[in-house]
């Protein structure tokens, strides 16, 4: 152990990156920081259950045991640029590459602080998060075919972060409120007893609100492989928002995916998604499956009362009477059918131009955009009015 610190032995037998974050832990004793053995320890902690090859996770359990004033932060932000993105030569090959792809995908949505104290806009208690405006408005109108490995891999991130509100519907019960067009006789009465008779506030009730069930049975099949992967991170956001999300993939059969979203990592988590799919970038059978979904789960319940969202281009191979039924099936148990399309695009009066979207038209109570960022954004702005 030398000035606190492993001695050079014992970080080759901890391994690449406990040597990396003691390096780290130099990096800041230069800079005057007072980081010893046991905040260096509970550094690897924290990230023990995390990613090192993030660089968000990497800053964030860092200032969250290393940093024990106020005006250290500076300091530390300084010291992590340095180390980080500048690639310091003590972090191993296989770490380097993995923070240069995290830098990639990091790059629209965070930033940190570049200011030093005393300079305009610096603000020693929080680190600048948000997002570059001009990148991000050209991504988010650019469809997903036309985008890089990296804008999309921007994309995604950017997407890992969308909160999407659930949609909910009014109940039959009602609960107490503070104004509303139902007053609340039985409270208002025992209150005025309460008086001795006397006049007492008026009091009043509300109806409830419950989530809604909401189901998303994307299309996996190869006509819409530029799209499948950002549908799925749609759909992984969607499942995180509300536990009563379910989730389904198709391309010439259906297959429940709902239990491979429950992963705190998005890539692990459609990973999983991907292998459970066998015909992933197949043929495609839109009215099987969404007629297999309502025998095998739509009459069950779970499109009782429940907003389905379809994202397809609509090129069926099946036949279309089968997919007739169905759609007519599903439209009478769920509360509203949508429809994603990417090729709708941003044209306005769109009219289906497939047989499959001809013959499911009349059932479905709207069309949405799935080209790019902010047709998904719309959908997830659009939810929750659908009640």
């Amino acid at each position: 152990m030398v000035d606190g610190l492993q001695t050079d032995g014992e970080m080759r037998k901890a391994g690449p990156f406990v040597e990396m974050i003691v390096s780290f832990g130099r990096e800041l004793r230069s800079e005057g920081m007072p980081v010893g053995s046991g905040e260096l320890l509970t550094y690897c902690e924290a990230m023990a259950t995390l990613n090192p090859g993030d660089l968000l996770d990497l800053y964030w359990a860092g200032r969250s045991t290393l940093i024990t004033k106020k005006d250290q932060i500076p300091i530390y932000d300084r010291a992590f640029r340095r180390f980080f993105l500048g690639y310091d030569p003590a972090i191993p090959e296989s770490l380097r590459r993995e923070l240069k792809r995290s830098q990639i995908e990091n790059e629209a949505v965070i930033e940190i602080p570049a200011s030093e104290p005393g300079t305009p806009g610096h603000d020693e208690e929080e680190a600048r998060l948000g997002l570059n405006a001009s990148d991000i408005e050209i991504w988010r109108n650019k469809s997903f075919p036309a985008c890089t490995e990296e804008e999309l891999a921007a994309i995604r991130r950017i997407m890992n972060r969308m909160r999407l509100i659930p949609p909910r519907r009014r109940t039959r019960r009602t609960r107490p409120s503070r104004s509303t067009s139902r007053p609340d006789f039985r409270r208002t009465v025992r209150a005025t007893m309460r008086q001795h008779g006397e006049p007492s506030q008026l009091f009043w009730r509300a109806r409830k609100k419950k989530v809604r069930p909401l189901v998303l049975i994307l299309d996996v099949s190869g006509s819409m492989a530029e799209y499948s992967r950002n549908l799925l991170q749609f759909a992984y956001s969607a499942r995180r928002a509300s536990a009563r999300v379910e989730v389904f993939c198709f391309g010439t059969r259906l297959t429940r995916i709902t239990p491979s979203l429950e992963r705190r990592r998005p890539d692990e988590a459609l990973d999983r998604a991907a292998r459970l799919v066998f015909d992933w970038e197949g043929g495609t059978r839109i009215g099987d499956s969404i007629a297999t979904f309502v025998k095998q789960w739509g009459r069950r319940g779970m499109s009782r009362g429940a907003i389905v969202v379809i994202c397809s281009d609509g090129l069926d191979r099946g036949d279309p009477a089968v997919l007739e039924e169905a759609m007519e099936r599903l439209s009478l148990l769920s509360h509203k059918v949508v429809w994603v399309n990417p090729h709708i695009g941003d044209e306005s009066g769109y009219r289906p131009a497939t047989l499959g979207m001809m013959v499911a038209e009349p059932y479905i109570d709207l069309f949405m955009s799935g080209r790019d960022l902010a047709g998904l954004e719309e959908l997830a702005h659009q939810l929750p009015a659908l009640r």
